[in-house]
């Protein structure tokens, strides 16, 4: 071996085994290279979290991370008062026991438990629905309803026809759902279509403050209905039938708690 090495930070030649280059001072680890400070760990929550399994973390309504919820377990309930995950504030609309996030063949799902509200899943792009399916956007609650052939009118016993508004031709029709299931306004789709924003839509909501100007398009095709989100900044969320695989990155609504699912 040579008796000589060369400073890695200066490249002054000096003899080896020196502990420090003669020219510049750089400090060395005795063999010639560059000594390495040890780095200290910095304890974080990323060890709770164990491989292969998910965390909850709860958005707060400035959009900021709060507080995380670590999945690794086989079964997670959330609800008001049953379960381990429940809000910090009481959330007067989620029921006792309202969800269930667990594993199945190492894939993460949530399931609704009955809840009385639901478990909404934010929606990627679009995705196709069905009469009675509900969705919610802003403060805005709909559900999708299909119309059924007017009846051929009928006179009274004494032979007078009763006078209301003419049924008009739809595709379909969306109701607004409000406080307590009761149905609200209706929104009929005269040509295939609904659009529903906060201005120059076929439905608007000009005071709903977490509703995009263009939000959410609903459709009849030809493979059936399609519910498509605009790019809105607040997303559009779809009430799950029973249970729902869970990506990395999806947003889940349950009660008043919106969560975002990460996967290690």
């Amino acid at each position: 071996m040579s008796d000589t090495i060369n400073c890695p930070n200066c490249q002054a030649v000096i003899p080896a085994g020196n502990k420090f280059c003669g020219s510049c001072g750089q400090k060395l680890s005795g063999d010639g290279s560059q000594a390495k400070k040890a780095k200290t760990m910095y304890f974080g929550a990323q060890e709770l979290q164990m491989p292969g399994k998910a965390k909850l973390i709860l958005i707060k309504g400035s959009g900021q991370d709060g507080t995380t919820y670590y999945l690794n377990g086989k079964e997670h309930i959330i609800g008001r008062t049953d379960g381990q995950i429940q809000p910090e504030k009481p959330d007067p609309f989620l029921s006792p026991r309202h969800a269930n996030f667990f594993y199945d063949d190492n894939k993460l799902f949530v399931k609704d438990e009955n809840s009385v509200n639901g478990v909404f899943a934010r929606i990627k792009g679009s995705i196709n629905i069905q009469a009675g399916d509900v969705f919610m956007l802003g403060q805005q609650l709909f559900r999708l309803d299909t119309i059924d052939e007017p009846e051929e009118l009928a006179p009274e016993e004494d032979g007078t026809y009763f006078y209301a508004t003419p049924q008009m031709p739809a595709s379909f029709i969306l109701v607004r759902v409000l406080q307590g299931g009761i149905e609200g306004d209706i929104y009929r789709a005269e040509e295939n279509v609904i659009t529903i924003g906060r201005e120059s839509n076929t439905v608007n909501f000009p005071s709903d403050p977490f509703i995009s100007g263009n939000h959410a398009r609903i459709e009849l095709k030809s493979e059936g209905f399609v519910l498509t989100d605009l790019n809105s900044s607040n997303g559009t969320f779809f009430k799950i039938r029973d249970e729902k695989q869970l990506s990395s990155g999806d947003f889940i609504f349950v009660g008043q708690q919106l969560f975002r699912v990460e996967i290690n």
